[in-house]
């Protein structure tokens, strides 16, 4: 015990290993009651606090470091009668110093009242309002994300607003058209054939029907040495679109297996399945019933020599794979009509005639030839022949022996049916169209072949026109 300059006894702190809890020393003896009952409240708070033990007040912790070290003996035997011996006050102190020590031992308990938060608490709030931060203000990165991200989701359910609603409308338009459609159905569907058969016969090309015209038109012309009867006139014209449709109907028949593996040729009706093998066969027979029906108009002799072209028409499509020569018998197919115009308007076969019929037959081969030229290459691989593969590499040479063989034949001609000036003038001009033929093919470009074939049509229509105008102003 430390004694002050008044002699009174002052509080002092003896080693938790001697007494086990706190004591302080009385300014007067104690009776032996009470210093028995000091003990039994010391026991029973040592036993609830045995590893902590409690600690005391500011002052007398004050008083504790003041203390020396090395206390006297006198002074410990002195401290542990004051310990034995407590007052009433000195107890009522320890009660209050241990119940300060629990409420500082428990260091994560709230306290009840918000005015006074404890540092724990201080800091949860203090994380959570960062993290509240961080979500709210995102990274300029992560805000253009989530930026992007909305309009994408308000994208996707717009786009899918629209689709459903498009797909309501269309659903009631189908309604509409299906209660519309349903009369002209049957309607429709024949609309839809005769759509393929034209494209079958090639009447969407006229160019076939217009390069076989032309020389029946110059024979019914020159075999009536002037205007032919319209009766010919027309059964003609119309026996040149029937028979050149049923020629393109077999020919694609003919070649139905190897259409689509040429360019020019893979969008053909047979080629893509839009027509059948049946179909073609029977629109063959019907056109043939109706050209027969149209050359039934004319005489005996007529009707005879269309047996001969029908069947040059059927042989033609089979012939390219047999022979490198199939341009012959078109020319061939295509030279019959001459015969036939001379015989229906003269009556008979003059052999003035044959010299028209040579002369159509190398104009044919010719302009074909160029045709052929466009498809060699596919020709090649799949095994169909033609002059154009024949002639390989000399095709120029021998499309421009061939053109000059035309020409003299037409000059024969005139000289023949005794024309005059107007027609010379004619062949000058067809001569002129055969050099510009051979200028297009010069490197043998597809586009550039088509053309030259094409550009036969004018060397037809410049040599009727020359033809009628010489015989008109005789």
């Amino acid at each position: 015990m430390t004694t002050t300059d008044n002699n009174k006894p002052v509080i002092d702190t003896v080693d938790s290993s001697t007494t086990g809890a706190p004591t302080a020393a009385p300014a007067k003896k104690a009776s032996p009651k009470r210093a028995s009952a000091a003990k039994a409240k010391a026991a029973v708070t040592s036993e609830k606090n045995p590893e902590t033990p409690p600690k005391l007040p500011a002052k007398t912790a004050k008083t504790t470091k003041s203390a020396p070290k090395s206390t006297p003996k006198t002074s410990t035997k002195t401290a542990v009668k004051a310990t034995a011996e407590p007052s009433d006050d000195a107890s009522s102190t320890v009660e209050k110093a241990t119940a300060a020590e629990k409420v500082k031992a428990a260091p994560k308990r709230v306290p009840a009242t918000k005015k006074a938060p404890t540092t724990t608490a201080l800091k949860e709030n203090t994380d959570k309002a960062q993290a509240q931060t961080r979500v709210q203000a995102p990274t300029p990165v992560t805000q253009n994300a989530v930026v992007a991200s909305s309009t994408t989701e308000d994208l996707a359910v717009q786009t899918t607003v629209d689709s459903h609603e498009k797909t309501k409308a269309a659903k009631r338009l189908d309604k509409i058209a299906a209660k519309n459609t349903r009369p002209t159905d049957l309607s429709s569907r024949i609309q839809s054939k005769l759509i393929i058969y034209a494209q079958l016969m090639r009447l969407d090309r006229p160019i076939g029907i217009l390069l076989l015209l032309w020389p029946t038109l110059w024979s019914l012309w020159l075999a009536a040495k002037g205007v032919p009867s319209l009766k010919n006139l027309v059964i003609f014209s119309l026996g040149v679109v029937v028979m050149r449709s049923a020629g393109c109907v077999i020919n694609d028949f003919a070649d139905r297996k190897i259409d689509g593996k040429v360019m020019r040729t893979q969008d053909r009706p047979l080629a893509r399945g839009a027509a059948s093998s049946r179909e073609a066969i029977g629109l063959f027979i019907a056109l043939c019933v109706i050209a027969l029906g149209l050359v039934l108009l004319t005489d005996p002799l007529t009707i005879k020599l269309s047996v001969g072209g029908l069947i040059l028409a059927f042989c033609y499509p089979f012939m390219k794979r047999h022979t490198h020569l199939p341009q012959v018998v078109l020319g061939a197919a295509f030279a019959w009509s001459i015969p036939m115009a001379f015989a229906a308007e003269a009556g008979d076969l003059p052999e003035s005639l044959w010299i028209v019929y040579l002369a159509v037959v190398l104009w044919t081969v010719t302009y074909d030839t160029f045709y052929a030229m466009v498809d060699r290459d596919d020709d090649i691989k799949i095994g169909v022949k033609s002059t154009a593969i024949l002639f390989g590499e000399q095709d120029r040479f021998f499309t421009g022996v061939l053109q000059i063989m035309t020409l003299y034949s037409l000059f024969i001609i005139g000289d023949r049916f005794e024309l005059g000036g107007i027609y010379y003038a004619g062949l000058t001009l067809a001569a002129g169209l055969f050099g510009y033929q051979q200028w297009l093919i010069r490197f043998r470009e597809r586009s550039a072949c088509f053309k030259a074939f094409l550009n036969n049509n004018w060397v037809g229509l410049t040599l009727f026109v020359a033809i009628v105008m010489d015989l008109a102003l005789r």
